[in-house]
């Protein structure tokens, strides 16, 4: 009986593990210093974010924020623990400018652009 129960569990335990790693969402993680800039979309509740070079990432805002970029105003995110930003939990975004006035934003999804979905970004929304 106990031959019979190893043989099921050898079985069973790789198909197991690679059910699990199939499930399992990639994560794009970045660190906070690899975020170089920054815009609004046109359709004012989401923000792009480009980290290094290439890689863009897109946050969703809370619908009604109409965030939209002047000059003069700057995008601050304070980090509380951890400097990795894997999900939209690990953004504390708010809008700020010169006079010292702060607006909070609330980031409900960030997920990094595959490079098809960069391309269709209009231009002047993209992230400097």
């Amino acid at each position: 009986m106990r031959w019979l129960c190893a043989v099921v569990l050898t079985l069973l335990l790789p198909a197991a593990a690679n059910a699990a790693t199939a499930q399992a969402p990639a994560r794009d993680c970045f660190i906070s210093s690899n975020w170089r800039g920054w815009s609004a979309s046109r359709q004012a509740d989401v923000l792009y974010l480009r980290v290094l070079g290439n890689d863009i990432y897109r946050v969703e805002l809370t619908p009604g924020s109409h965030v939209r970029r002047y000059g003069g105003e700057f995008l601050v995110n304070q980090i509380r623990g951890s400097s990795w930003i894997c999900s939209a939990l690990d953004l504390d975004l708010a809008l700020s400018d010169y006079n010292g006035f702060s607006r909070p934003l609330i980031a409900t999804d960030l997920r990094r652009l595959t490079p098809e979905e960069v391309a269709a970004i209009p231009r002047e929304d993209l992230p400097y």
